[in-house]
């Protein structure tokens, strides 16, 4: 019973075709050799003793001879039923080994619907929720059971659709009564000598309205890297999109007095939106400056190959629990006070680079330095510029 509660459904099946056969067949095979076990011990007709006058020499050799005859046939009959039943063990014992094979291509028919139902939701996730399992046959269990997974994909991609779509529309709402607010702060600052407890509310005002803003800016880019349909698909070279971001963010180094290495290659291609990919790129530049220490260091490095495009961002600090490392791609998620950065971090910039990545078919690796600090790597599918074309993000 053992084997039948373990392994998959496909071993079970086939032990248990396995075993009805080889009942049958025993059974067949006891009442086979019940049946031809009837010995020839009783006297053959006609060959009763009868007592004759004057004959009893001739009567005891005829008697004689007859129960030579019948031990003959009892040896016979022996060795017939002893053959009979070896040939049948042996039978039974190919028969079983036919059965077990049978019983495995019955058992891989019957359920490759299943497998393929198995494979094909192993395929889909939240960027493919579009897809449907699309089973064809007769209504069957199978199909019915194929259906009611399509139509939970349909709930649950409604769902995620209706989801994004409120996120989208909501940061692009509270944009206009922001925009009110600065505006009205504008104006009563400009008013003729304003009080400086006045210029310290409206300083403090436009902080909290910055940060707001930067809030928004990454709902709206969270949202459109998840719904994962970009218009603006062109060649984009990492490289190059590292190479400007540290440009860009050179003060800020200066300013921390981090030591910077570099080793960006522009042959790191990938194809995607160039927007989100470079701020898939400046956000994890960012990150790498932000949480940093004083006269810390960041490694930064971008290659590729045949296959895949690959940005490593590393930094030095406090050695870090991986646990929590992991779940630096969820939005809102910090390490704790340490790094939480300045003011103005919004928490979702790991987040929104695992929602580009995950948008353009790569991977996020998000590891916690045995020695301390951060390892960020990201890997997309390679591309391969045409001749005479100019990726995105390489200055001709």
């Amino acid at each position: 019973m053992g084997m039948l509660r373990g392994g998959t459904v496909g071993r079970r099946f086939t032990i248990l075709y396995a075993a009805g056969f080889l009942g049958s067949g025993i059974v067949l095979l006891a009442l086979t050799y019940l049946m031809s076990g009837v010995r020839l011990s009783a006297p053959a007709p006609g060959t009763t003793p009868v007592p004759a006058p004057g004959g009893s020499s001739e009567l005891a050799f005829a008697q004689q001879q007859i129960r030579d005859l019948q031990g003959q046939l009892a040896d016979v009959h022996g060795q017939q039923e002893h053959r009979l039943a070896l040939a049948s063990l042996i039978a039974l014992v190919v028969t079983a080994g036919l059965s077990l094979l049978l019983g495995r291509l019955l058992a891989r028919r019957v359920l490759r619907p299943l497998r393929l139902i198995t494979a094909a939701t192993r395929r889909i996730s939240a960027e493919n929720l579009h897809e449907r399992l699309a089973v064809t046959g007769p209504a069957d269990e199978v199909k019915e059971l194929a259906d009611t997974v399509d139509g939970l994909l349909e709930r649950l991609e409604a769902s995620f659709v209706a989801q994004r779509r409120f996120v989208g529309n909501a940061s692009h709402e509270l944009r206009t009564p922001l925009a009110t607010i600065r505006a009205s702060l504008d104006v009563a600052v400009a008013k003729p000598e304003p009080s400086a407890q006045a210029l310290a509310l409206a300083g403090r005002v436009r902080t909290e309205l910055d940060r707001v803003d930067h809030l928004l800016d990454g709902f709206l880019l969270l949202a459109r890297a998840q719904h994962g349909a970009f218009s603006d698909r062109t060649l984009v070279s990492l490289g190059e999109l590292a190479r400007e971001a540290l440009g860009d963010r050179a003060p800020d180094l200066a300013a921390k007095a981090l030591s910077l290495d570099a080793e960006v290659r522009p042959a790191a291609w990938t194809r995607g939106s160039a927007v989100l990919l470079s701020r898939m790129v400046r956000n994890v530049v960012d990150n790498a400056i932000v949480h940093n220490q004083e006269d810390g260091w960041i490694r930064v490095a971008t290659d590729g190959d045949g296959s895949e495009a690959r940005l490593v961002v590393e930094t030095g600090g406090p050695v870090l629990e991986q646990s929590r490392v992991d779940r630096l791609g969820r939005p809102f998620e910090r390490l704790g006070a340490a790094r939480t950065g300045p003011e103005g971090s919004s928490g979702l910039g790991l987040s929104i680079v695992a929602a580009i990545v995950a948008a353009h078919g790569g991977g996020l690796v998000l590891l916690a330095r045995p020695e301390g600090g951060l390892r960020v790597a990201v890997t997309l599918p390679a591309a391969v510029p045409e001749a005479g074309a100019l990726p995105v993000g390489v200055r001709a």
